[in-house]
């Protein structure tokens, strides 16, 4: 696809424009620092842009201090007392010193225990913590993959997980390959169900044009609540169709 790219200025906040043959105007906010771009038919001009931009800027701003925020809660010490989430659910941590092998056990709903040596220290009991959390997803993901490849009519050569800054996931369409964001395994189940059939949609459609909104209104009509529910979290870029 042919595209063409500049920036401008509103109020202060430097926007990147990107002018590609699609139907719609897309405003996108993404880490660390919030940066702003705007995919924007070929036909719309600087000042629809601008226009569209002061009208979102309560938004954006929103968006860039979720991303602050984030910055701020990244370091973890993975000790005792700290909040970590499940499947949008919030736990306290509990590092119990453990001879055995490491594990992880959620218990009353309200509290994830950390079984790991004596010493550990912060790389080692991060390193057992996400391995958990790959597990998750893995465990959730392969049902729900082939239950939307049945329903698309779609098939998947390989997929994975993968810790991503920008993306809760991405679609390789010639390779047939998806990759899973590693956080989603924080996040409620049905985001990480949106997010599998969003990436089994570039299947058919690779570009987010007005064709995938259709086949998203199809398989998943209420997809925009999800996405929304995922653009509130600080992590990941956050998107406005217009």
């Amino acid at each position: 696809m042919n595209t063409e790219q500049h920036q401008i200025i509103v109020s202060g906040v430097q926007v990147q424009i990107v002018r590609m043959a699609i139907k719609n105007l897309h405003l996108g906010v993404y880490p660390p620092h919030g940066r702003v771009r705007v995919a924007a038919p070929l036909a719309v001009s600087d000042e629809a842009v601008r226009l569209a931009v002061i009208g979102k800027l309560g938004w954006i701003k929103r968006q860039r201090g979720n991303f602050a925020a984030q910055e701020r809660q990244s370091a973890r010490e993975y000790i005792s007392g700290e909040s970590h989430y499940v499947w949008g659910s919030r736990y306290r941590l509990q590092v119990i010193a453990h001879d055995g092998p490491a594990q992880v056990i959620l218990r009353n709903k309200t509290s994830m225990d950390l079984l790991i040596r004596p010493g550990s220290d912060t790389t080692q009991r991060e390193r057992v913590l996400r391995a958990w959390y790959r597990k998750q997803l893995k465990q959730e993901a392969t049902p729900l993959i082939a239950k939307w490849e049945a329903m698309i009519d779609v098939k998947v050569a390989e997929w994975g997980v993968k810790q991503m800054k920008t993306k809760w996931g991405a679609c390789n369409s010639d390779a047939r390959r998806v990759w899973l964001n590693l956080e989603l395994a924080k996040k409620p189940r049905r985001c990480l169900e949106y997010i599998i059939v969003h990436e089994l949609v570039h299947l058919l459609e690779r570009h987010h044009n007005s064709r995938f909104t259709t086949y998203m209104d199809s398989f998943m009509p209420q997809w925009r609540f999800f996405r929304a529910e995922l653009n509130n979290s600080p992590l990941g870029h956050a998107m406005w169709d217009y």
